[in-house]
């Protein structure tokens, strides 16, 4: 393994883990909100957090921060600042650095849109799921169609023009014009980006459990090449798999992760990746608040930072960036893994001669049927890296 170049991009991800209720679909580490919410000793933990990394980062700056859940609009504006203040304090910003939020549509959120923009954060990830009230309802959503709408326009209104909706299609019981219905209403909200994902049941929800009635295979395809359409006469630009956006608003730490760039995860069972002296390492937090409240209270120190096997770095960088439509350069490979792009070769060959993969030599990029069928793709590489 060669040495890795020194300029791979660090992100930052903070992660605030509780919500109101816990949606039936939901497998992400998130926790209903019981009681009071402890705030102020999150954030303190997560400044405790943040500190236990230096080592790791090694004087690099963030390039983008993002706040993730959960629902960190629970989050006050003056709880986000004391973070962001930080981080500006001690120099840990880059240039412009991109700093998203996620919200929800309820009114307590929304009237805090302002102040959150006021406080340093420039985008705006708005889950708003559907804008349909029986679709809400069977997703266990907690606000409705016009919560949603409210919120969507409030964004706007508070200043920000750069935010994301969070749409949702394959649903139960809808059919090509109720997906398409949703996205137009989307649209008409004028975001910058959209991020529209199928529906899937994952083990250990409560869909897991008790399975809605989704739509046919069939059906769900239909879908998502009408919404993909739909999208694309609106002029925003196809560049991941659930991912859009209108002209140079792209969501920049999302592609950090695509591109198998490092970042640091603050909070509970959050996740890191870093680059350190040729080899990549990962370590995780806590799973439940209350652990890794526990936790902060004797320092964070990272103790179980590991390092990645040359077969994993491999497949995961493949993982994420096979996922982007523009696909990736054998010179980004190299730079990301520190591993020579020939070992590659021969799969990559089978895959453009099975019509999976576009190839030149210089760009790497799936086909349309590629991306169709990108876990099948992605299954011949684990197994490449697996006997290499």
């Amino acid at each position: 393994m060669r040495e890795l170049a020194s300029d791979i991009p660090l992100a930052l991800y903070i992660h605030l883990p509780w919500c109101e209720s816990k949606c039936p679909y939901c497998d992400f580490n998130s926790h209903p909100l019981r009681g009071v919410l402890q705030a102020d000793r999150y954030i303190a933990a997560l400044l405790t957090d943040l500190d236990s990394t230096a080592r790791f980062r090694a004087g690099r700056s963030f390039s983008s921060v993002f706040f993730g859940g959960g629902t960190p609009s629970l989050f006050s504006a003056a709880n986000i600042g004391c973070l962001l203040d930080r981080l500006e304090r001690e120099h840990l910003l880059g240039n412009t650095p991109e700093i998203t939020l996620e919200a929800n549509p309820g009114s307590a959120e929304v009237s805090r849109f302002r102040a959150y923009r006021d406080c340093g954060v420039n985008r705006l990830s708005i889950g708003v799921q559907s804008f349909d009230d029986g679709a809400l309802k069977v997703l266990g959503r907690v606000h409705d169609s016009a919560q949603a709408r409210t919120a969507c326009a409030s964004a706007s209104a508070a200043g920000f023009d750069n935010f994301n909706i969070d749409l949702m299609h394959g649903l139960p019981s809808q059919d090509e014009s109720g997906a398409l219905a949703d996205l137009d209403t989307a649209i008409e909200a004028e975001p910058t980006h959209l991020s529209l994902y199928q529906l899937t049941i994952e083990p250990h929800t409560a869909f897991a459990a008790d399975p809605p009635q989704l739509p046919t295979e069939e059906t769900a395809w239909d879908i998502r090449c009408a919404i993909e359409q739909r999208a694309a006469t609106a002029g925003f630009d196809h560049y991941e798999v659930s991912a859009f956006s209108v002209p140079n608003k792209r969501c920049r730490h999302n592609l950090n992760y695509w591109q198998f760039g490092d970042y640091v995860g603050l909070g509970a069972g959050a996740h890191s990746k870093i680059t350190q002296a040729g080899t990549v390492y990962r370590w995780a937090r806590p799973r439940h608040p209350r652990d890794y409240l526990n936790r902060a209270d004797s320092g964070l120190e990272i103790d179980n930072a590991v390092p990645v096997s040359l077969d994993d770095v491999t497949f995961e960088f493949l993982l994420n960036a096979l996922r982007l439509k523009g696909g990736f350069s054998p010179e980004l490979f190299e730079q990301r893994t520190g591993l020579a792009w020939q070992q590659l070769q021969p799969a990559i060959t089978k895959a453009k001669t099975d019509g999976l993969l576009e190839k030149s030599d210089d760009w790497v990029c799936t086909t349309v049927l590629g991306w169709r069928f990108l876990d099948d793709l992605l299954q011949r590489f684990l197994v490449t890296g697996k006997s290499s």
